[in-house]
């Protein structure tokens, strides 16, 4: 069968910033297709496509969409051409509702005033196509949990008719369920004839929606095939530039002492009597849905969140954890899912992000800090994680999303917290990063650390973990060893708190 025509073609694209970011990228996206973009965080997607969307100008090269000459000055340019994008990183105001998120810059009038009626039923409709008929159009968007505000950036990107929609990691926040929706509304665009061009980490998805795949290294295109034509192990291997083992953890034969302790901890409706330990020398996952109250109880045990009630224990000894800053003080360090908001301080260099856990190490006895070997320290671990970089002293706000996730783990390994908790790690990272979390993870546990992971990726806690907790509606529905778990058993208990709620 005949390929469809070319909707957009790029030529030549290059992009530098305080190095190349992209080098000769030559792309083509045919009309009515899914091509999915893949590469190692810092491969240049991103910047790819938001040269496409108008966000950022190229340096060099040219692009053409239905064959004529296409440079969108901006956002709104390329919109107006028929191109949008769906960022990976969240752009809706919290401050306003959901209906006018949707609908924000083309908000319905009557004589200079919003007509709210209309704008609700809008919202409703486009809430029920992607699946979310049970939000409310007039709730603030930032009461929202991350998924349900990402479904509504996709809402708002299918909302007009488009001749190409770029998804950045669309499902990086989802649901099972959720990303089935999203599934069912990529197959009815495209079979009107939007062409899709598609980012994401995860390999299974990728092959099962994507027509063609393009592989980015290091800046460059280096191989686009069609999707039934491509074994995962060549695209893993063309991703990284190097073939990818099998490098998940062992459990140890025994593990040390209780380092933490939680008995019926309670912090509003998310967490409702929570019970567990975490031991030296082992990785405790937490499973369960978007909504079970895993989040919750880790910011809960850190002192992120006021604690109702219950109990904990460090070390075998009661503790009163008011505020993250009393946790630190005790050895505790928690890598929160949101990194953007929770974690960075993005206008900040890299040296200075991971060094803030102890400034004390780096200061002179007034304060002042000690240029050299604040320098030296945030080197070295930028180096032992193997975070991608021009130098310490670049923004963190300009590195990829798993750099950014590095630096925060730098950052507490420099504090050397005996007990880490990391909240969905591998979140929107490349496949060759994961190996490297996980190695880490494991070389962590195995000097001692007692280490949690939440994830929402229930393979990967099978693969890194020697017990996985399951939570299910604000409490733990069952905790398994490794050889008792299945994952049928797994997912039924994260349902059972609801199917008896």
């Amino acid at each position: 069968m005949a390929a469809s025509p070319s909707v957009l073609s790029l030529r030549g694209i290059g992009k530098s910033y305080a190095g190349p970011v992209l080098s000769e990228v030559d792309l083509d996206l045919r009309a009515g297709e899914v091509h999915a973009l893949v590469g190692e965080n810092g491969a240049g997607k991103s910047t790819l496509c938001r040269i496409i969307a108008g966000l950022a100008r190229a340096d060099d090269g040219s692009m053409t969409l239905r064959g004529q000459d296409y440079l969108p000055r901006n956002k709104g340019d390329a919109e107006h051409r028929g191109i949008r994008m769906v960022l990976q990183e969240l752009h809706l105001i919290g401050t306003l509702t959901v209906a006018e998120n949707l609908f924000l810059n083309r908000l319905p009038h009557r004589g200079g005033w919003i007509d709210y009626s209309r704008l609700h039923r809008d919202a409703a409709e486009l809430l029920a196509r992607v699946g979310l008929d049970a939000i409310d159009p007039a709730v603030p968007a930032g009461q929202l949990g991350i998924g349900h505000q990402q479904m509504i950036e996709i809402a708002a990107g299918i909302s007009l008719r488009c001749e190409v929609l770029i998804l950045d990691e669309p499902t990086a926040a989802l649901t099972d369920q959720e990303i089935e929706n999203l599934f069912r509304l990529i197959a009815e665009i495209k079979a009107a004839g939007t062409s899709i061009l598609y980012i994401s980490h995860r390999m299974e998805e990728i092959r099962q929606i994507s027509d063609r795949i393009s592989v980015l290294r290091d800046g460059r295109l280096v191989k686009t095939r069609e999707t039934a034509d491509f074994p995962l192990d060549e695209i893993v291997r063309l991703m990284v530039g190097r073939d990818v083992g099998e490098t998940l953890r062992v459990s140890p034969d025994s593990t040390g002492e209780t380092a933490l302790k939680v008995e019926g901890l309670r912090a509003g409706t998310a967490v409702r009597g929570v019970s567990f330990e975490a031991r030296r020398g082992e990785i405790l996952g937490f499973a369960g849905l978007m909504g079970s109250g895993r989040t919750e109880t880790m910011r809960a045990i850190f002192g992120a969140d006021l604690r109702e009630a219950g109990e904990i224990w460090l070390f075998g000894k009661p503790a009163s954890i008011r505020s993250p800053r009393e946790a630190v003080r005790r050895g505790m360090a928690l890598l929160t899912e949101n990194r953007k908001e929770q974690g960075l301080l993005l206008p900040l260099t890299v040296r200075a992000n991971i060094t803030l856990s102890r400034l004390g190490v780096v200061s002179k006895a007034l304060g002042w800090i000690k240029r050299g070997r604040e320098a030296a320290e945030a080197s070295a671990w930028a180096d032992k994680l193997s975070v991608r970089c021009t130098s310490i002293e670049q923004p963190a706000s300009e590195l990829s999303g798993g750099n950014q996730q590095k630096i925060i783990m730098a950052r507490w390994l420099f504090r050397d917290c005996d007990i880490l908790i990391f909240d969905e790690p591998t979140r929107g990272i490349d496949v060759g990063a994961k190996f490297e979390i996980y190695q880490l993870l494991s070389r962590l546990a195995d000097q001692g650390k007692a280490v949690i992971m939440v994830s929402s990726d229930l393979r990967e806690l099978m693969g890194l973990c020697d017990r996985i907790a399951v939570m299910s509606a604000g409490r733990i529905a069952g905790i398994y060893r490794r050889g008792e778990w299945t994952q049928d058993k797994i997912m039924n208990s994260a349902l059972s708190g609801y199917l008896t709620a």
